[in-house]
């Protein structure tokens, strides 16, 4: 049985998240509920009314990756859920299994207590995005739309191999901080001036907190061969820096096109692999346009 934590109606959404300040205040006006999952249980956060959005956040992530992009959907008559996915943020390991595949079963799960039987329609960023083809490939009477943004497992190589800098070794203080920065320039934020603080903190408490680290599924292409079967309308949103796309951008709409109900991608200039952080206003207009289509 789910339990759950009322939403605080006293102060608004934030309407942008530029500090840490700003994070608090959005996560204090959540819902938040807790559904059994594995030893523990799966966490979740939502907000707003009407038609049910669920986001998927990225790899060693947590529903933090999604903090811009909450209010916008709220004030177009959404409503958001997001979830930390089994293994990590607070939620507890999957009952079995240490990759995306072993997470459609405990999220459909933690959905059919949630929602019952209600379609939503599903956003998945980067090893998000795999988990959410999986549960559409699956679950046709589920998914609605499905909206996928830098995914990998494409079968699209980058130009140059990524290679991020060892941290776990460190301690807290400066060179742990100058670590996360120079990985989050090396694979999460095109722009120089996106590293910023709320990056930087964002980044720091998802990391220790992801317990899925062997895995093996993004460097595939899983994604491409599971988008042949998925039957609802598909869409893409990619920042045109995104590193694992580097020198092969022209390449994501033909893989995505597996699907046989691709809609199109939009292509946000200027903005890296995390894009719908690093440029929220224009990633918001993209996924407003595909929940309307």
């Amino acid at each position: 049985m789910a339990r759950s934590r009322p939403m605080m109606h006293a102060n608004p959404l934030p309407a942008k998240i530029l500090a840490l300040d700003d994070l608090k205040a959005i996560e204090a006006v959540a819902r938040r509920h807790e559904v059994p999952c594995g030893d523990g249980a799966m966490v979740w956060h939502n907000w707003g009314e009407g038609a049910p959005v669920v986001l998927l956040h990225g790899g060693s992530g947590s529903w933090t990756h999604w903090v811009r992009n909450i209010a916008a959907l709220v004030a177009a008559g959404h409503q958001a859920w997001i979830p930390d996915l089994p293994g990590f943020g607070d939620s507890a390991r999957p009952p079995a299994g240490g990759d995306a595949d072993a997470l459609p079963d405990p999220t459909e799960a933690a959905l059919q207590s949630l929602l019952g039987d209600t379609p939503v329609d599903l956003v998945g960023f980067s090893f998000g995005s795999m988990v959410a083809a999986f549960m559409a490939a699956q679950r046709p009477a589920r998914v609605r739309r499905l909206v996928l943004c830098g995914a990998p497992a494409l079968g699209v190589e980058p130009a140059a191999p990524l290679v991020l800098k060892a941290w776990g070794h460190l301690a807290p203080g400066p060179a742990l901080d100058a670590a996360h920065r120079e990985n989050l320039a090396r694979l999460m934020l095109a722009r120089p001036e996106s590293i910023d603080e709320l990056a930087l903190a964002i980044h720091a408490a998802n990391l220790p907190r992801d317990r899925m680290r062997l895995r093996r599924l993004s460097r595939t292409d899983v994604l491409l061969r599971t988008l042949r079967e998925v039957r609802c309308p598909v869409w893409g949103i990619w920042g045109s820096e995104d590193v694992l796309y580097r020198g092969a951008a022209d390449r994501i709409a033909p893989a995505l096109a597996a699907a046989p109900d691709f809609r199109g991608l939009a292509l946000v200039p200027g903005a890296g692999h995390w894009v719908q952080f690093e440029d929220a206003p224009a990633f918001d207009r993209a996924l407003a346009a595909a929940l309307a289509g």
